[in-house]
């Protein structure tokens, strides 16, 4: 983990390499988990959808089936469907049960995406270490991915137990395996009382408005990642890691040996190779080791993933083309997996696999795909490959894509491409500040720039520089440049100012 005062990430390495990337500005209104008290725009009956404005640029979508209903009011309306015949679950009309201009209490469940505002529901849940609380339910779950029968046969009886009469239900997460019952019964009483501070200062406000925020980055992952299968826990920054030890003592004391302050010269991200692994993410060809590669392309409606042999360096190319076919596939369904995790790719995917004519190689690339589609905490769906060697995917979208998070339109060329951000810039160039003061190599920095990120540091970050210089120890100083790229910057040091950017840029 890997906190500055305007930049929070986290990422998670499994077997040494990086699987997960989250990342957290508060320019970018992370609101996933808010809960508001939104104001009913419009109902539309057409579409089963209402649009709720809850503060923000644009309007929260609500869905019919993001309503809370009563049991009459659902019962009747499924009797109304012909008997005998399997049918969707269905809802009452949307429209007998909100109106325009009304007060509706409502959770973000998706971020805003592009041209698309938040996803929110009425049925709202709060969560906590060991469960979470659904005030407005009446279901008593357990994780699935805790498997054994007898563990959640135990875990549902100890909620039922705790969770007093008509007062809402709940779900035990995964990390509550071994947990005491004493323990999640304190959770859930002080779930309650947050629910009840909730629905006190909705009452006292009006709508659009905030009525609870959820945890920031690095405490969300903390609460709902954390556990005995993480060796450790690394954090760069004092102030982050005093706050996450004193949590983890109070929920998990035996897991605090396994928390640890980053205090070396040389930058976390950089001892452990994240960086750059970060960089490959926005690459859109990513290469197989078998010499073979695939082709990331994202466009608007869904993402495009190409499978190509390539130039294979595997054994029986010619000899047996099937069976370097098979192989190729093999390798870019595990790849497939891994990049889409990594770069947080929701919505529609469509593989473009080579073409296969056994059914039976076919079979082997689907459970393959779908055997480490199942690491991915996020809801993923592949379904058969067709006689063209297309796999179309579904995977859960709750927040924008690291390439949308970090990139803007490219104005340059006229939307075709993309380019960083001024503040994903200065973050970068913040990072490799840090790498010149750990080498201390150097005294004196000029950092050349494009006008557009200047202008940023002096409207919105105006105590930036001198921040800079406190923390390097550097005689530093910023000079705009209209000549350089929006997303480029130059590090020139000494009187010569020679440039020293390939030595210690990052991403």
């Amino acid at each position: 983990m890997s906190a500055m005062p305007r930049e929070s990430w986290v990422v998670l390495l499994e077997d040494e390499k990086l699987v997960e990337v989250m990342l957290e500005r508060p320019d970018q209104d992370r609101i996933i988990g808010d809960i508001f008290l939104g104001r009913v725009e419009a109902v539309l009956p057409g579409i089963q959808a209402a649009f709720v404005n809850i503060g923000t640029e644009k309007a929260g979508f609500l869905h019919a089936s993001d309503l809370i209903y009563d049991e009459d009011s659902q019962e009747e309306n499924e009797k109304g469907g012909r008997r005998g015949r399997p049918r969707a679950r269905k809802y009452p009309p949307i429209q007998d049960h909100i109106r325009k201009g009304q007060s509706l209490l409502v959770q973000v469940t998706k971020e805003p995406i592009g041209s698309k505002g938040p996803r929110v529901t009425a049925q709202v849940s709060l969560p906590g270490r060991f469960l979470v609380y659904m005030p407005y339910s009446e279901n008593v779950g357990v994780s699935r991915r805790i498997e054994d029968r007898v563990q959640r046969a135990k875990l549902r009886q100890i909620a039922k137990k705790i969770l007093p009469r008509d007062s809402g239900g709940i779900i035990i997460r995964t990390v509550s395996e071994e947990v005491t019952e004493k323990k999640l019964e304190k959770e859930f009483k002080r779930l309650r009382q947050r629910w009840t501070k909730v629905l006190a200062s909705s009452e006292s406000q009006s709508a659009p408005a905030a009525v609870h925020r959820e945890a920031q980055l690095i405490s969300g992952v903390i609460r709902d990642l954390f556990s005995d299968k993480f060796e450790a826990v690394r954090i760069d920054s004092k102030a982050i890691y005093n706050e996450v030890l004193e949590y983890v003592k109070s929920v998990d004391p035996e897991l605090r040996d396994r928390v640890h302050l980053h205090e070396g010269q040389e930058p976390l991200f950089d001892k452990y190779g994240v960086g750059e692994e970060i960089q490959r993410a926005f690459e859109r060809k990513v290469h197989l080791k078998s010499g073979g590669h695939i082709v990331i392309e994202p466009t608007e409606a869904l993402v495009s993933i190409d499978v190509n042999t390539g130039r294979f360096t595997g054994k029986g190319k010619k000899k047996d083309p099937e069976k370097t076919i098979l192989q190729t596939n093999l390798e870019a369904a595990r790849e497939i997996a891994k990049q889409l995790r990594l770069r947080d790719i929701g919505g529609i995917i469509v593989a473009d696999f080579i073409d296969m004519e056994s059914q039976d190689h076919r079979d082997k690339v689907l459970n393959e795909l779908r055997i480490h589609l199942g690491r991915d905490r996020a809801r993923t769906k592949a379904f058969e490959v067709s006689n063209l060697g297309l796999i179309e995917m579904t995977r859960q979208r709750v927040r924008p894509s690291l390439f949308n998070s970090l990139t803007s339109v490219c104005t340059s060329c006229r939307g075709v491409g993309r380019v960083y951000t001024p503040a994903t810039v200065l973050r970068q160039i913040e990072r490799s500040l840090r790498r010149v003061a750990s080498a201390k190599e150097e005294k004196r920095i000029v950092v050349r720039l494009h006008p557009e990120v200047a202008l940023r540091v002096i409207e919105e970050e105006r105590g930036l520089l001198k921040t800079l210089r406190s923390r390097t120890r550097l005689d530093l100083n910023f000079r705009d440049d209209p000549l350089m790229g929006l997303d480029e910057f130059r590090l020139l040091s000494g009187p010569s100012e020679t440039d020293v950017t390939g030595k210690y840029a990052v991403a």
